[in-house]
């Protein structure tokens, strides 16, 4: 190896060393050490691994019914939005309530149609948990549009 990859392969080491420090030091290391280890400053992102996710005490996503006759299916998001990256999971990231945005609503009806060609219709549904601590099983659907 050269003099330059070992540079590169020890900065490397030495950032996911640190990165991964920063990352379970708060939750993990100082209660395991019993005491505030430090910090170090100007490393993004502060929260580690997750980054900046607000949780609330509602949740909200968006559902996609096929229509065939009186038969009505869940169409599973996955198979609406194929990701074939791994490691990268958009439907985890509630992409699909996207699709509850009335701008694009004209735009998604034509895609599923096209997707799911042995569907008639299909019905855009948005599904609103009110307390997810204390009634995480109460869901209540708002149809949002059909596409006809």
């Amino acid at each position: 190896m050269t003099r330059r990859d070992i540079v590169i392969s020890a900065f490397v080491v030495f950032w996911l060393g640190l990165f991964n420090y920063e990352t379970f030091r708060l939750n993990y290391l100082s209660p395991l050490f019993g005491r505030e280890l430090p910090k170090f400053k100007l490393l993004f992102p502060p929260a580690g691994w997750t980054m900046f996710y607000r949780v609330d005490e509602w949740d909200g996503r968006c559902e996609v019914f096929g229509l065939k006759g009186s038969r009505r299916d869940l169409i599973d998001p996955r198979r609406i939005f194929a990701d074939r990256y791994a490691g990268y999971d958009n439907i985890r990231r509630n992409i699909l309530v996207t699709a509850l945005q009335g701008p694009y609503a004209r735009e998604f009806c034509r895609y599923l149609h096209g997707k799911f060609p042995e569907y008639e219709a299909f019905e855009v549904d948005e599904v609103v948990v009110p307390s997810v601590l204390e009634k995480p099983q109460r869901h209540i659907y708002r149809p949002a549009y059909k596409c006809l």
